[in-house]
């Protein structure tokens, strides 16, 4: 009869080898984006906002995990390359946020205000993603209170200063 060493060391290897490749098998883009983000500036209605650019598929889908609470004045705005329906999540995001989708025209036709992150083990696991039925172009990501803060609105309107 086997031990329970004998069973374990196996399939304790086997992880450890898993772990390894996947690190390994990330594209070398993804983790020269992990690095750092474009800057930029665009503003809602009256309200001029620094954003961090998330321009990429690399880039969105990290977004804004692992970063501290951004104070009311920046933001993320993740630019697609065609309108469509676009959904986002708060995996391994530290602080609420609100979320505005954007047309192609730059017209606020979506917003979520308050979204929690999902911190916890079983949270990141289960964390949903929000998808409204909207098409657009544009999503800004910014701090929980940033809509009521500035009043933005559905009809509020997106200019690209310098993306």
């Amino acid at each position: 009869m086997a031990t329970r060493m004998q069973v374990l060391a196996p399939v304790a290897a086997a992880a450890v080898i898993v772990g390894v490749v996947g690190i390994l098998s990330i594209p070398a883009d993804t983790k020269i984006d992990f690095a750092e983000f474009p800057q930029g500036t665009i503003r809602v209605d009256d309200v001029v906002v620094q954003v961090q650019i998330a321009d990429t598929e690399p880039r969105r889908i990290l977004g804004l995990m692992h970063q501290n609470e951004l104070p009311y004045d920046q933001g993320m705005i993740f630019i697609f390359d065609s309108v469509g329906q676009y959904s986002l999540w708060m995996r391994n995001v530290q602080f609420p946020l609100d979320m505005i989708w954007f047309d192609e025209d730059g017209v606020v036709v979506h917003i979520e205000e308050h979204v929690p992150p999902c911190l916890t083990a079983i949270e990141a696991m289960t964390c949903p993603s929000i998808a409204p039925r909207v098409d657009a172009l544009y999503i800004l990501e910014a701090t929980g209170g940033f809509v009521e803060l500035h009043n933005i609105q559905l009809g509020s309107q997106l200019y690209l200063i310098s993306v």
